[in-house]
């Protein structure tokens, strides 16, 4: 009895001690072939006696999985009494063998995943890992490398020969064509992922640093110096405590069989590299050649009927073609995943049809349309352009910006060019534009809480297009027609046509005055200098507009222009600002926040530029983060410096009408409510 109770202590020690190698064994591992892997398959992958490991073969519409059995502990809770450790390396070596050359499936992924259930999941282009209504939600937590293989421009992709790092989604957050760095030639080197030769893949995520390298080559090759992606990336946010590591795979229409043949993970440091002369070989090509002698036999077969049916539709295909018809040229060809067929527009436009017409202003009309392809809502604006002059620099802009991703901004999507028309398609909001909600009695009127929401939503996507995103972006046009409403009533400014791009640190170009009147900072109708500032400047005239449900710039019986900024101030400067709010609110709102929004509406609306506030501190303002300044009291400082000078550069009044000093708030006041 003594003798066990001498030893008891020893053997706890013992098991402590046990549990993290257990651990740390699970963490690290290396497969040079997987002769008596204990792996987790499922979909139709399978495991060959030669130890070669087989994801797909040549059925359509097939998936297939294969997982390390036990999960990987990451710690990622900052309550732990561990401190946060999320990095890992892996590399493994793979091929893919197309049924037919050159044409195969959507390709494979490495995956990190909470869970290996993928009941719910699609095949062909969501990589059996996602479904169309899932697709891209955070509550996903799922993390893919991958090597795409096939283009779906509904996806964004970039060619049918990329590799992706994939975030809850398989629209790819980054992504870069397939090729490996060579030191001995100092450039990257195009390599053909459907060309049936072994490459190794391998994959680092340092979590000091933030940062997700991927680097791709030759599986006889080692590992070149410089990655072929380096993503700054806060996997915090991605991954949970204990997750799931392996590979999917994934056939259509077309398809390949995809094999890994070696894989090697470390979760607490570099990974192990793989002894290449130890992997399994690879089926022989001669297994392809029959395949495809197959086909090329029924393709002789079927050549005669084709060429009849060629010849019997052929003169319709041409009399079909000239409705169609559309610029191409050879600078486009480097965005072909963001242009859009014009035949796809005009079917999912029904015809560019009147009942699909959502709206017309003075720079072209957008209709509404659903891509046939995918079944995904569209808007589509067509816009008069002049494809001489500016028109390739033009649309590398709009290339630019349909890179852009925030929540209260309309993505947009692509462009087509077709005679003198540009076609700029975007996310459909079900809504429409916010004007309609202010001033079309037939939309239901906005309470006060909607429209607050509203004015930080697009106050967020102004100050992203300022100061978050790669380059600055200048929008140009910010008024309530052009921020859209989707189907939870969120803000998202839209219509990116007027944008301009410059690099942080520089100074913008002088550009043509382009705008609306009543938003137009005076600095700007002067130099032609479009700047944040002049963004600030609009955003001022935009919140007094939701804020009083008017216009910048109305129109009095006399002719006359009631300009809503010195109205605004005078209210303020009399010390009754709360009378210049929209009488529809029915004097429901939230006293504080309506009048920091008036207060902070004519700030941002000041004549001399340097005296606004950035994007960043209105967001600071409108959070309660900061406190805002009191206003100059000097009239000359708001609103009658602005107009008259943007009518000598617009038409969107009639010549005759005259600018006048604002009437005493009251009369001003009782002017508006009676042309209601």
């Amino acid at each position: 009895m003594a003798t066990v109770l001498t030893s008891l202590p020893f053997l706890i020690i013992l098991y402590l001690i046990t549990i993290p190698l257990k651990f740390a064994q699970d963490d690290k591992f290396i497969y040079n072939g997987f002769h008596q892997a204990n792996l987790h398959l499922d979909g139709i992958a399978k495991i060959h006696p030669n130890g070669l490991l087989q994801l797909t073969n040549t059925s359509n519409q097939q998936v297939g999985y294969a997982f390390h059995p036990l999960p990987i502990k990451f710690n990622t809770s900052s309550s732990s009494s561990l401190p946060p450790s999320l990095s890992f390396s892996t590399n493994f070596v793979f091929a893919i063998l197309p049924l037919i050359p050159d044409l195969g499936g959507h390709g494979l992924a490495f995956t990190i995943t909470p869970s290996w259930d993928f009941t719910h999941a699609v095949a062909s282009q969501y990589l059996g890992l996602f479904n169309s209504s899932n697709n891209g939600l955070p509550s996903n937590h799922i993390l893919a490398i991958e090597l795409d293989t096939l283009l779906n421009p509904e996806l964004q992709d970039m060619d049918k020969n990329h590799v992706g790092i994939d975030v809850n989604g398989v629209n790819s957050t980054e992504s870069a064509p397939a090729t490996y760095f060579s030191d001995q030639e100092g450039k990257n080197i195009s390599l053909e992922l459907l060309s049936g030769k072994p490459m190794q893949l391998w994959i680092d995520y340092d979590e000091a640093e933030k940062l997700l390298n991927v680097t791709l080559d030759l599986a006889s090759n080692s590992k070149p110096d410089q990655p072929l992606l380096s993503t700054p990336i806060d996997l915090s946010r991605v991954l949970l405590d204990s997750m799931y590591i392996g590979f999917t795979a994934a056939t259509g229409g077309l398809t390949s069989s995809h094999y890994i043949l070696g894989w090697s993970f470390n979760r607490s440091g570099q990974a192990q590299s793989l002894d290449v002369s130890k992997l399994p070989q690879l089926p022989r090509l001669r297994k392809r050649k029959g395949n495809l002698g197959l086909v090329i036999l029924i393709l002789q077969v079927a050549l005669p009927l084709v060429v009849v049916l060629i010849t019997i539709t052929g003169a319709s295909c041409i009399l079909r073609r000239k409705k169609y018809e559309e610029i191409r040229e050879d600078w486009e060809r480097e965005y072909g995943p963001h242009r859009f067929s014009y035949k796809n527009l005009y079917k999912a436009t029904k015809g560019f049809s009147d009942k699909e017409l959502l709206g017309a202003g003075g720079f072209g009309k957008v209709y509404r349309g659903t891509l046939p392809s995918s079944n995904i809502q569209i808007a589509v604006k067509k816009v008069s352009h002049d494809s001489k002059q500016g028109i390739k620099e033009f649309v590398a802009e709009i290339i630019s910006m349909g890179r852009l991703r925030h929540r209260n901004l309309v993505q947009l999507l692509g462009y087509c060019r077709r005679k003198g028309e540009l076609l700029l398609v975007y996310d459909y909001m079900s809504n429409g534009s916010l004007d309609k909600f202010l001033y079309d009695n037939e939309k239901s009127n906005l309470n006060w809480i909607q429209r607050f929401r509203i004015l930080r939503g697009v106050a967020a996507g102004l100050l992203y297009l300022h100061e978050d995103w790669e380059q600055v972006v200048i929008h140009r046009d910010v008024k309530a027609s052009n921020v859209l409403l989707d189907s939870e009533l969120n803000g998202r400014l839209g219509d990116f046509g007027l944008a301009r791009l410059y690099d942080h640190g520089t100074n913008p170009q002088t550009t043509h005055v382009v705008g609306t009147v009543g938003y137009l900072a005076p600095e700007f109708t002067r130099t032609g200098k479009a700047t944040t500032c002049t963004d600030v400047f609009a955003f001022g005239a935009f919140m007094l507009e939701v804020a009083c449900g008017r216009r910048p710039i109305e129109l009095q019986r006399l002719q006359e222009e009631v300009i809503l900024i010195d109205w605004v101030f005078e209210c303020w400067r009399k010390g009754a600002i709360l009378d210049a709010n929209d009488p529809r609110l029915e004097g429901n709102y939230v006293v504080e926040e309506m009048e920091l929004v008036l207060k902070l509406g004519l700030l941002c609306s000041h004549s001399m530029p340097e005296a606004r506030p950035s994007m960043r501190q209105v967001m600071q303002f409108l959070d309660g983060d900061a406190k805002l300044p009191e206003l100059p009291n000097d009239s000359e400082c708001f609103g009658k410096s602005t107009s008259n000078e943007a009518t000598d550069f617009f038409m969107s009044f009639p010549s005759s009408f005259s600018i006048t000093s604002a009437p005493s708030c009251s009369s001003i006041d009782s002017i508006l409510r009676s042309g209601h």
